[in-house]
């Protein structure tokens, strides 16, 4: 383990279960992760291994099961799976989010139905928000859940829904549906949006009556995990499967599982990112022009010292961000920086290490081809940069709002 990306202040547990990651990583997913990517195969093996480890029930507290820890250490959990391969790390990130929200939101019942086996990763979670033509505009979708008309207090679900990642491997999924629309008070529409607990079969097709995951969507990079759309004719979902049990709270139930999302994926960049700087400084130092290794050659040290300074700044940002969360205060601004910045300093620290690798960084033989596909996608999970920096912005208004 080198001298980066260190974290001062972790107690013996956590640097045990960092510690047990790492090496799993290294030893389970390092040596396969590019050619099951170049397949585009899900990684069963590999999350199998997840579930004995109880990463899938990281969060989750002891009482159902799981392991209880904070998010700081889930945020080290995925930047060290990040660092092996980013696609695994987004499988845990769904379930964990869906996890989080049930914990935080969920009625009695519903965390003592789905929590126990969302620990030991019987129950796999994905979460749906956007749809196809809205993006980041969450407060524009469509998808609409309304009372069946025969009087059972059940709700039947209409629409589509985009890029559900876990879409066919997860068996619950949590939908954002509008639920009040044209409501006579003139509802604004962040209060008319109900979050809905799915279940469902694994699989594609029509996987229960009124719900049907069409394919897999085929993708530049970030595959192995399934990324899908979600279609929903006539839905019907009990009354009992409304998270929380009360309609109104979609959004901000939403918006809660999406901010410690982006610490999440700031913690992918901060992985991948050491991934690229560990190849780069791995291959200057082997591939030799001009009678020395490249390495000895000062634009490439120039090349190396930028990249290491900005994995160290976006991990201490993630670092800071999942910490602000885990002490009960509003951390979008330190999120949104976080994701930001990481995202950011990823696809610059992934670039520069294709350079170092020359003409065969565009070769698939080796790994930093992989990485340079992945990278882009982080730019525009959970929010794109612009949208962090709208929240970031907006943040800052409310902070240092002017006495004048």
């Amino acid at each position: 383990m080198g001298r980066l990306a260190q974290t001062e202040g972790l107690t013996e547990i956590q640097q045990e279960i960092l510690s047990t990651v790492r090496s799993f990583v290294d030893k389970e997913i390092l040596p396969v992760a590019t050619q099951l990517e170049h397949k585009d195969e899900y990684p069963s093996e590999i999350v199998e291994g997840l579930k004995e480890l109880g990463i899938f029930g990281l969060m989750i507290p002891e009482e159902y099961g799981g392991l209880g820890e904070s998010l700081l250490t889930y945020a080290l959990c995925v930047e060290e799976i990040a660092r092996g391969w980013m696609s695994v790390s987004g499988i845990i990130n769904t379930h964990f989010i869906v996890a989080y929200m049930l914990k935080q939101h969920g009625t009695q019942e519903q965390k003592d139905h789905f929590l126990p086996k969302m620990a030991t990763g019987e129950v796999r979670g994905a979460f749906s928000m956007s749809e196809p033509g809205l993006g980041s505009d969450v407060s524009a979708i469509t998808s609409k859940g309304v009372p069946a008309p025969d009087g059972s207090g059940d709700f039947l679900l209409n629409g589509q829904k985009m890029w559900l990642t876990n879409g066919g491997s997860a068996t619950l999924v949590a939908v954002l549906c509008r639920t009040d629309e044209g409501h006579p008070d003139g509802t604004p529409p962040h209060k008319s949006m109900t979050t809905f607990l799915v279940e469902k079969e694994p699989g594609f097709g029509q996987v229960r009556a009124g719900l049907t995951i069409p394919g897999k969507i085929d993708k530049m990079g970030y595959k192995g995990v399934d990324t899908t759309e979600l279609i929903m004719d006539d839905l019907r979902i009990p009354a009992d499967r409304v998270l929380g049990g009360a309609t109104g709270r979609g959004f901000y139930q939403m918006m809660d599982g999406v901010e410690v999302g982006r610490v999440n994926v700031a913690a992918r960049g901060c992985g991948v990112a050491q991934r690229a700087f560990e190849l780069g400084i791995d291959y200057a130092q082997q591939r030799h022009t001009f009678g020395k290794p490249i390495a000895g050659h000062q634009a490439i040290q120039f090349k190396l010292a930028e990249m290491a300074t900005k994995v160290e700044a976006a991990h201490a940002l993630m670092v800071g961000a999942a910490r602000k969360k885990d002490s009960g205060q509003r951390n979008d601004l330190e999120a949104g920086m976080a994701k930001y910045l990481a995202s950011e300093y990823c696809k610059e620290v992934v670039e520069d290490a294709f350079r170092i690798h020359g003409g065969y960084g565009f070769s698939k033989e080796y790994e930093i081809e992989r990485l340079y596909r992945e990278a882009p996608m982080l730019l525009i999970g959970e929010g794109t940069a612009e949208i962090q920096k709208m929240i970031v912005g907006r943040r800052l208004l409310e902070e240092y709002r002017s006495q004048g």
